[in-house]
Order: C-alpha cells, then sequence, then structure tokens
C-alpha cells in the first residue's frame, strides 16, 4: 500500500467526500451520495474554497480518497487573543480504518494549527452516540472538556 497524501480536496473529490459522510451511522440519516449530488454540496464547498481559514482535506491512497476532514480557524478574544483550531467532519472509509490513516489526518491538522502560529488548541465535537470516534479522539490526545450544546432552528 503507497503512503497516504493528505491534500486540499477539490471540486472533484465531492463524490467521494459526500460517500464519506453518507457511510457514517449517522450520515446515512442526513447525506445523499446519490450522483448527480444535491447542489447545496457545491454551494458549500464553494463557501469553503473562498475563505482562507477553511481546509477542506482529503486523505488519498494509490489514488483513492479514504478520508477526509475540515479545519477551520477563528479569532477568539479569550486566552488574550488566541485563534482557536476547529475539527469538523473526521471520516475515513469503513474498509480503511483501524490502518492510523484517522490519526494521520488528526497529526495534519495539529501541525497545521501549530504553524499558524496564535492557535494553542484544537477542539471538536462529536455525536455522543459515536462511542468509537470518542475512543479514537481520546487515543490521539484529545481531552473531554467541555459539554456541547446545540439549538435546533
Amino acid at each position: 500500500m503507497s503512503d497516504l497524501v493528505i491534500r486540499p480536496a477539490t471540486e472533484a473529490d465531492l463524490p467521494a467526500i459526500v460517500a464519506l459522510l453518507a457511510e457514517d451511522m449517522l450520515g446515512r440519516e442526513r447525506d445523499d451520495a446519490s450522483l448527480p449530488l444535491d447542489d447545496g454540496y457545491a454551494r458549500a464547498f464553494a463557501a469553503i474554497q473562498a475563505r482562507p481559514d477553511q481546509h477542506l482535506m482529503v486523505g488519498e491512497l494509490d489514488g483513492e480518497v479514504v478520508a477526509t476532514l475540515q479545519l477551520t480557524f477563528i479569532p477568539g478574544l479569550g486566552r488574550k487573543g488566541a485563534w482557536r483550531g476547529i475539527v469538523e467532519a473526521v471520516h475515513v472509509r469503513s474498509d480503511r480504518r483501524g490502518r492510523g490513516l484517522g490519526a494521520r489526518m488528526i497529526a495534519w491538522a495539529a501541525d497545521t494549527a501549530r504553524a499558524h502560529g496564535d492557535c494553542p488548541f484544537l477542539q471538536l465535537t462529536t455525536d455522543k452516540r459515536r462511542t468509537d470516534a470518542h475512543r479514537f479522539y481520546e487515543r490521539e490526545g484529545f481531552l473531554r472538556s467541555h459539554e456541547g450544546y446545540k439549538l435546533p432552528l
């Protein structure tokens, strides 16, 4: 197996990214990988690409997209004006899990946040039902430090 290549996503990667999202236990309920993709995916991709604080990445093995994550930087006043690195939508294709690919994606995000210079930590949220994900993030050094809430609109 060749080495994982972590690179910025392109619009051509959208079907593979959406398939990763829809493969997930919760994504099955809210994402649709059938082609043609819903126009909402292309609009969201264009919005992400237009912002320098957004990094939608894919992990590729042998020319095939097998992982994805999004890293967003947001400024804050707390912690003396520190930026936050927010990690979202971390997914590894189910037949490729357990091989360290997710760890490589998270390491990329951590290295990128360190290189930002004024970002002292990464943070993320994960659904309470994703117990396998919880174990993964704890293995990667994330701490359970907050309780998250959502307000349905």
